[in-house]
This record gives C-alpha cells, sequence and structure tokens, in this order.
C-alpha cells in the first residue's frame, strides 16, 4: 500500500535530479499536471538544477504544442471531448521531441503560438549529448510518449476548482475524466493541492 511523505519542492527537485544522474543517454521526463498545478515551472526548476551541475536540459511545454484553433474550437470554445482528444499534438510531440532526440540528436522547442494562432516558426535545436527533455503539460498519460521518467502533479477536484480561473473552469471536467479513464503508475506521484507543501508517493514494497 502507498503512503505519502511530505517533501519540499527542492527536495523533490533533487529526487528528480539523481534519477537522472544514473543515465548515460537522452533522458526525457513527463511531467503531468493540470494548468493549475504550473507543471512547466516545476519542470523548469529540475532543468535549472540540471545545468547547474553540467547537465544538458530544457523544458518543451504542451501549450507550444497545441493544434490550430480551428481544429480545437471546432465544436466550441469550451467543449470538454475537444479539449482531451483535439486541443494538444500529442503524435507531433512524441515525433519532434521525443523520438528526433533519440533518434536524430535534436528537438523541436516549440511547434504552434497559441496566442498568435500561427506557426511557432522556432529552429530545431541540436542536442548535446546526454540531454534531458522535461515535457510539461496536462493529459500526458495514455499518449503514448514513452518517457523515461514521469511526474505527476495531482490535485484533487477541490483543489482544481480552487485554482483554476473561471474562464478555464470548464477544462476541470475533462481532467478528471482523463484521469479516470488513464490510469498509470509514474515514477513520482505527488499531492499537489497546496504547491508549498507537495507529498511524495512512496511505496510500501520500496520503502525498506
Amino acid at each position: 500500500m502507498p503512503r505519502f511523505l511530505p517533501i519540499t519542492r527542492d527536495g523533490l527537485v533533487d529526487q528528480v535530479v539523481r534519477r537522472v544522474l544514473v543515465s548515460h543517454t537522452h533522458t526525457v521526463i513527463a511531467v503531468e499536471g493540470a494548468d493549475a498545478a504550473e507543471p512547466a515551472t516545476l519542470a523548469a526548476e529540475v532543468a535549472t538544477a540540471l545545468r547547474h551541475i553540467g547537465r544538458s536540459a530544457d523544458v518543451v511545454s504542451l501549450h507550444d504544442y497545441v493544434r490550430p484553433a480551428a481544429l480545437r474550437m471546432e465544436f466550441g470554445r469550451t467543449d470538454e471531448m475537444s479539449y482531451r482528444t483535439a486541443w494538444f499534438d500529442y503524435a507531433a510531440l512524441r515525433r519532434e521531441v521525443v523520438d528526433a532526440l533519440r533518434h536524430h540528436d535534436r528537438w523541436l522547442p516549440a511547434l504552434w503560438d497559441e496566442a498568435t494562432d500561427r506557426s511557432a516558426r522556432v529552429p530545431i535545436r541540436t542536442a548535446l549529448p546526454v540531454t534531458t527533455i522535461l515535457i510539461a503539460g496536462p493529459m500526458l498519460a495514455g499518449r503514448h510518449l514513452d518517457a523515461d521518467l514521469t511526474l505527476r502533479l495531482d490535485m484533487s477536484d477541490a483543489a482544481l476548482r480552487r485554482t483554476t480561473p473561471p474562464e478555464t473552469e470548464w477544462t476541470i471536467a475533462a481532467l478528471l475524466r482523463h484521469d479516470r479513464e488513464n490510469p498509470y503508475s509514474p515514477t513520482f506521484f505527488v499531492r499537489w493541492d497546496h504547491p508549498g507543501r507537495p507529498a511524495l508517493r512512496i511505496d510500501e514494497d520500496s520503502a525498506g
């Protein structure tokens, strides 16, 4: 049975960094969490910590891999099904980041500019040896990203409703349904209702 231990943000970052350091090849980390959890912020903290010790690391936000607005909003601006199935281009993320990094030593930081609804037009980056890419965003589970490590920032229904801006509250039902339909065991499962006081799940059979 799992149990949860309080941990600081710095402590969580340190645990992720330790897991990365045992690898001598490129590493892909999926940092999954609702926008309210700000997964890209934590991913950036991990990337910064890795760079401080001489490892190449960068963050790719799922919001830089949205589909064009005509596809995202074909059935309206607040359609739950569209948010789960048509909002983000997970296939392109796998192709242009995960596979490109592993097979071609390069990756595309962004595909589409969500604000301007145009191509991001950013250059492809060449990966240095042993590069870590952290992919951050919602609903990453079940998308065949084949990440080496997964970090889940888990928020309860109540926490989501407390922290999600009114204009995006319509996404909560989609997030909760996706979680129900895509259960998995991440490398790091973190209770994130209060980001200043996270708790890390520890499996009894591996806790010593």
